[in-house]
């Protein structure tokens, strides 16, 4: 009995804990390489949802105008804006107390007082304050005109000339004389209307003495001691110095052929083929005496009266007789001495 119980127990597994010790090893390692493969997976799938997020453009922080709702990137720029709703101007010069919104616009102020004149024209050298002054002198050389109507098709060099321009089709008189109500559409003809009201004449005849408002007006009273007539009608030979009292003359021969009077007197019935005989007409009705005599306090209705007076004063005698050379101040005194010249030699 012995025997055979020891032979049973040889039978047995001489290392039965070994080989389940082993089998517990396999299934630890086993254990270990689906965790690290599950930690590497987590690893992937973060360096992934980093990627995306990192690659992803951030939304950009907008800054929005609660006045007019207009958007801005930079809230600096948003605070800038601002002030053309609450009319602030933060930068004032140091020189004559104006102010401005923003300091590009006081640093480009300051060079009237500087004299700075940083921009040159590459091509006459004529330096100019700032950047938008050189761009449309540069305008003169190249004959660009880049604004043009969109009513009549003319072009024009500067933006501010186009805004002026279309006065003409708007009807639009934005500068009123304060004394008496008058509306102008360019600024100019309001400077000369005023120097009426003060009398001033601040353009002066070298020859002979006689003040005038404007440079232009001087210009073309110049052309009587000239005796320069250079345009002369071609229907009727009549000659004239200035070149709009001539394009009325040609426009009166073209309304005589066609019996046109467009302009009618507010006050009567009476039609006339000129505006400008219109507004002479009409100073009939009103008493109106614009022009004044430069030497004494006489008035006239009549620009062409007032020239005629004023040769009394100057001594200008435009005037001479074909025949003896004699000269008068009035064409009206030469007729009638010619016609006195015609019964002598009867």
């Amino acid at each position: 009995m012995e025997f055979i119980k020891e032979e049973i127990e040889d039978m047995s597994d001489p290392e039965p804990s070994r080989i389940k010790h082993e089998d517990t090893e396999q299934q630890t390692d086993q254990v270990e390489v689906k965790l690290e493969l599950n930690e590497e997976e987590e690893e992937e799938e973060e360096q992934e949802h980093h990627n995306f997020t990192t690659q992803r453009p951030k939304a950009k922080k907008q800054h929005t105008c609660t006045e007019c709702g207009k958007i801005f990137q930079h809230k600096g720029d948003l605070n800038r804006h601002m002030r053309i709703h609450t009319g602030e101007k933060p930068y004032t010069c140091t020189q004559c107390e104006k102010s401005f919104q923003n300091k590009g616009d006081i640093n480009k102020h300051m060079r009237i007082h500087t004299g700075e004149k940083p921009y040159t024209c590459p091509q006459c050298d004529k330096n100019f304050t700032h950047k938008t002054h050189l761009n449309e002198h540069i305008r003169i050389h190249t004959g660009e005109k880049p604004y043009t109507c969109i009513q009549c098709g003319k072009s024009f060099a500067q933006k501010g000339n186009l805004k002026t321009h279309l006065r003409i089709h708007t009807g639009e008189k934005p500068y009123t004389c304060t004394q008496c109500g008058k509306s102008f559409t360019y600024l100019t003809e309001l400077n000369y209307h005023l120097l009426r009201h003060s009398g001033e004449k601040p353009f002066n005849c070298d020859q002979c003495g006689k003040e005038f408002i404007s440079s232009s007006n001087l210009k073309q009273h110049l052309k009587v001691h000239s005796d320069e007539r250079p345009h002369v009608c071609s229907l009727c030979g009549k000659s004239f110095a200035r070149l709009d009292s001539f394009k009325l003359h040609e426009k009166s021969h073209e309304q005589l052929l066609t019996g046109e009077k467009p302009y009618k007197c507010s006050y009567c019935e009476k039609s006339f083929a000129q505006s400008g005989t219109l507004k002479s007409h009409e100073r009939l009705h009103t008493g109106e005496r614009p022009y004044k005599c430069s030497y004494c306090d006489k008035s006239f209705a009549h620009s062409g009266n007032l020239k005629s007076h004023e040769r009394v004063h100057t001594g200008e005698k435009l005037h001479n007789c074909t025949l003896c050379g004699k000269s008068f101040t009035r064409s009206k005194n030469l007729v009638n001495h010619i016609v006195k010249h015609c019964s002598m030699s009867q």
